[in-house]
């Protein structure tokens, strides 16, 4: 066996294997010496058929079928062996191999195509300079926040005149009768000059508008209705006042606390406040965690500064995905394929250079965590957490050992942020809520 590497770039190269016939022969002469033995054919009492037979039904298939197990191995272990990052997996070219004639040719050549990168070097110093972004906790973000619970936990009313904020449910009508839709409309999504003609209205009032050029946002979303009929909401339009409903805000009383937090957790209007305070900041310091990460991972992309084969990556993304991805789409994700790739290579040299990896038991731990905070958000957190165990093992052996991996890499990127965080210089910034919603849209 002759195996020889063509580098035609600094990322993209050939491996050529050449066998001839000492490679293959003695295992397709033993697989076909098993077959006869096994082989039951018409007339022939079991294992009893002449060799010649046997090569001829059989001999074929299983030379091809010894090859490729010799080139799968061969191949791999040729690829573990070098110095260089394969990425993706070798390509065959076809052309040569679809011209192989397997009942007379003794010896045979195969071509892979790879991509690759090597000489990947990660520096993690003090000279990296990142942003660590902190989110104050202000009376306007507390006051949202028990405002926006006020209102979650109010009461729903029918009162007889609209005010702003109310949703006004009714018969929605274009003047020419080519739409009519019966629907709820929210006051708060209404421009100035519109939302005066709906206040101080009651039940059975008609008001006249367009509702393309005074509804603010997207009408689908606004008024829960579909594409088609979006597209026709423009022009003189009537709406026929059903009900109107409104909710009114609950009371900072014993009744709320208990509703939020569970019986007896709060007991004074100052101690609510705290709480929320204490549970924004947490919420606040998930969310800029995150980000300031991303950003630290956007800094170390770019200081690898790789170069990609990006044909050959194109190519085997095809290729990966069977037909079931475009080209259209490739090429739409394949800025953030990119990177993604750049950082998974960043992330294991840096884990390999020292020694990070990710034990099983922090596996759990991260499992646990997300289970817990998909139980809370439905309101099952602690009656669940008997079964957490169950729930664990149930995700991390499902989709074929897949969550299983997944999970494995996301505990290893945390312990190399967390590696990378210790060693660059990190400068806190404090920011408010409404600049930090600006950093998000940018």
């Amino acid at each position: 066996m002759e195996i020889t590497l063509d580098k035609h770039s600094a990322n993209q190269a050939s491996i050529k294997i050449k066998l001839n016939e000492a490679d293959y022969q003695p295992k397709v002469d033993a697989k076909l010496k098993d077959y006869a033995k096994k082989a039951n054919i018409k007339g022939f009492r079991p294992g009893k058929a002449p060799a010649a037979m046997i090569k001829n039904l059989y001999g074929t298939s299983v030379l091809v079928e010894e090859i490729n197990d010799i080139l799968s191995s061969s191949l791999n272990d040729y690829i573990k062996e070098q110095s260089f990052k394969i990425l993706g997996d070798p390509l065959p070219e076809t052309k040569a191999a679809e011209a192989i004639d397997w009942k007379n040719q003794k010896e045979f050549e195969f071509a892979y195509k790879i991509g690759f990168v090597e000489n990947l070097d990660v520096k993690i110093d003090e000279s990296l300079k990142a942003t660590d972004y902190k989110l104050e906790v202000d009376k306007k973000a507390i006051d949202d926040a028990i405002q926006n619970i006020r209102r979650q936990y109010g009461k729903m009313t029918n009162p007889e005149v609209s005010q702003e904020n109310d949703f006004l449910y009714g018969d929605l009508k274009a003047t020419d009768g080519s739409y009519e839709q019966t629907l709820s409309l929210p006051l708060s999504k209404l421009d100035g000059r519109s939302l005066k003609k709906f206040i101080g209205v009651e039940k059975g009032a008609e008001i006249e508008f367009d509702p393309s050029k005074a509804i603010k946002g997207d009408l689908k979303e606004v008024l829960n209705v579909s594409d088609e009929d979006a597209s026709k909401i423009s022009g003189t339009f009537t709406f026929t006042v059903q009900n109107i409903n409104r909710t009114e805000d609950a009371d900072l009383d014993q009744e709320l606390f208990d509703k939020v937090f569970g019986p007896d957790q709060v007991k004074t209007e100052e101690e609510f406040v705290e709480k929320v305070k204490e549970i924004l900041g947490e919420s606040y310091d998930r969310e800029t965690k995150v980000f300031t990460e991303e950003k630290i991972k956007d800094l170390l992309v770019e200081k690898a500064n790789l170069d990609l084969p990006e044909e050959f990556l194109k190519e085997w993304l095809r290729k990966a995905n069977e037909g079931k991805v475009s080209d259209s789409e490739i090429e739409k994700e394949f800025p953030a394929y990119v990177k993604q790739l750049t950082w998974s290579l960043v992330s294991n040299k840096i884990a390999e250079e020292n020694e990070i990896k990710a034990e099983h038991e922090d596996v759990v731990a991260k499992t646990q965590d997300m289970i817990r905070e998909q139980l809370a958000s439905s309101g099952l957190g602690s009656q669940m957490e008997d079964n957490m165990d169950m729930f664990v093992n149930n995700y991390l052996q499902g989709n074929d050992g897949q969550n299983y991996m997944q999970i494995l890499t996301a505990v290893q990127n945390d312990k190399v942020l967390d590696f990378v965080k210790e060693k660059i210089t990190l400068k806190e910034e404090k920011l408010s809520v409404d600049k930090f919603k600006e950093l998000l849209e940018n």
